[in-house]
């Protein structure tokens, strides 16, 4: 599965955050593999970080991540320079944001093509 999420970087805080994610923690890397997260790319615009995680199953990876103690010591790290993650609606939370359309799908369907 593919799901998007938004998070708000602190003021000033963008070249520690990028320098941070230069390269994560082999630990965290092996964790992501172990629990089903395949690839995670971050884009800016500002203060907003989209993130796009290729991931087997979303909240079965969160649910791990909880107890996962490589993501506990990253998000004591980077944490510092996250503001906080919002939802669809815009409120605070990590729950993946709408998809609103995908090419990929569209393209897949014959019945949707005009």
């Amino acid at each position: 599965m593919r799901i998007a999420l938004h998070s708000e970087i602190r003021d000033g805080a963008i070249d520690d955050y990028r320098s941070h994610h230069a390269r994560i923690p082999n630990g965290l890397a092996a964790s992501f593999a172990r629990i089903g997260i395949h690839d995670w790319t971050i884009w800016r615009s500002g203060h907003r970080l989209f993130h796009l995680v290729e991931c087997d199953d979303w909240d079965a990876a969160l649910a791990a991540l909880a107890d996962d103690p490589a993501n506990h010591a990253w998000q004591a790290e980077i944490g510092q320079f996250v503001e906080l993650f919002r939802d669809a609606d815009g409120a605070e939370g990590m729950a993946p944001l709408e998809e609103v359309w995908d090419l990929r799908s569209q393209v897949a369907d014959p019945s949707t093509v005009g």
